[in-house]
């Protein structure tokens, strides 16, 4: 089971690349240092982001494993701020050579020439899930090799449901079965669906639709914007409508900051989440009974949204072949399914999720959304623009999707130009 509590929600800000010129030793001294597998001079350098000790442990043991399968030594650097550290790293002149990537820093990396497009050029490539393949593509060019991925999935209160008369026949398998089985377990005084608003869960319901923030095709001219597109409407008309029938709320209007928090506390019979709520469940709220089961189809069929991680290697490193083999170990089949449980990602290699699932049932929904998942889209300026979003989706209830969507194709546009 996991142990990372990062739920799918608000989009991390994007950053610039730094300007300050500071050697990733130095940037990464105290506490924050690793000596791995005590790598020399000539020994290749890991950059991470750790959950806590559990995650930092079993990445150690990957590296070691590495380190005795060919003799390259690493030296891990578990980082206190990534985000900070990362970039003085990639300004010096002797930058870390592999690190954990977030597709919000992806863009801002690349145009500095600071990553190594590389992402194609393993021999797992072929066994990634496709989106994610996608999501680390810019201009045609793919920065990063996957390393995982959470999407959203519908969340059901057994106990709830039950009360509610509901089996497991009765689990929603549409947009009209979502709102029926809503609708009755609003009846038994608690909200039947409480939704987040926020643009995963908006573009989820957009998807589903036909449309969604971005077409999910990437080309060297860049991403093509459907936010205001007859279908991303038609999305968010459903999820308003949900709304405004009282079968959904929003987490909103009920003071809370995520319909997981509502849920969690057992006020809602079913929420959209990510896989890092099971995590939170499971470790602060073990009385609370719960089911996970893939997003309803839409008018267009199945879609979810993906919070996916990458892999990324410095353009400047002066050992890229070895650490494209790092790369390859860490992304491996095996590897992968090791880190899973402490890293709070689905893996992402078919191979390696179907053995994952097979061992975690209760990640199988979410297994199955990597094969129809989007993404968000890549740009400076992306983050400001959903936030804005977000905040008209507070109002939802109150306001027609065509004013909020307009708008954000418009902001979407000059971002991601």
């Amino acid at each position: 089971m996991m142990i990372s509590r990062r739920r799918l929600g608000r989009y991390a800000a994007a950053l610039t690349m730094t300007t300050a010129v500071t050697a990733v030793l130095a940037a990464c001294t105290g506490d924050g240092e690793d000596s791995g597998t005590e790598a020399g001079e000539d020994g290749l350098t890991l950059m991470i982001s750790s959950s806590g000790e559990a995650e930092t442990s079993a990445v150690r043991d990957a590296l070691t494993s590495f380190t005795e399968d060919t003799g390259v030594a690493v030296r891990l650097l578990p980082a206190t701020d990534l985000d900070q550290e990362l970039s003085q790293s990639l300004a010096s002149d002797s930058p870390v050579d592999v690190f954990y990537l977030d597709p919000h820093q992806l863009v801002s990396y690349a145009d500095a020439g600071a990553l190594h497009a590389y992402g194609d050029q393993l021999p797992a490539a072929g066994d990634y899930y496709p989106s994610l393949v996608a999501n680390a593509t810019y201009r045609g060019e793919v920065y990063g090799a996957p390393r995982g991925l959470s999407t959203l999935a519908l969340f059901l209160n057994t106990e709830l449901w039950e009360a509610a008369g509901l089996t497991p026949q009765d689990y929603p398998a549409t947009w009209a079965e979502l709102e029926t089985t809503a609708a009755a377990l609003a009846a038994g005084g608690t909200a039947g669906l409480v939704l987040t608003p926020d643009y995963a869960t908006a573009d989820a319901f957009m998807a589903q639709a036909g449309g969604g923030l971005v077409d999910s095709s990437d080309s060297a001219e860049g991403v093509t914007v459907t936010a205001d597109s007859q279908a991303s409407v038609a999305g968010l008309s459903q999820m308003k409508a949900l709304v405004d029938s009282g079968a959904a709320v929003l987490s909103s209007s009920l003071d809370e900051g995520s319909g997981g928090d509502v849920f969690a506390q057992g006020q809602a019979g079913m929420t959209i989440a990510g896989y890092g709520l099971v995590s939170v469940l499971e470790a602060d709220y073990p009385e609370l009974g719960f089911t996970v089961i893939e997003l309803p189809e839409g008018s267009a069929g199945r879609a979810t949204v993906q919070q996916a991680a990458f892999y990324g290697v410095a353009e400047g490193s002066a050992r890229k072949e070895d650490a494209l083999r790092l790369v390859e170990h860490l992304t491996s089949a095996g590897v992968q399914v090791e880190l899973a449980a402490t890293q709070g990602l689905v893996p992402s290699v078919r191979s390696a999720a179907d053995q994952w699932a097979g061992e975690d049932p209760v990640s199988v929904a979410f297994v199955a959304g990597a094969e129809h998942a989007v993404y968000a889209p890549l740009g400076d300026g992306v983050a400001e623009v959903l936030q804005g979003f977000e905040d008209q989706l507070a109002s939802l209830a109150d306001t027609e999707p065509e004013a909020i969507l307009g708008p954000l194709q418009v902001n979407l546009e000059a971002a991601t130009a």
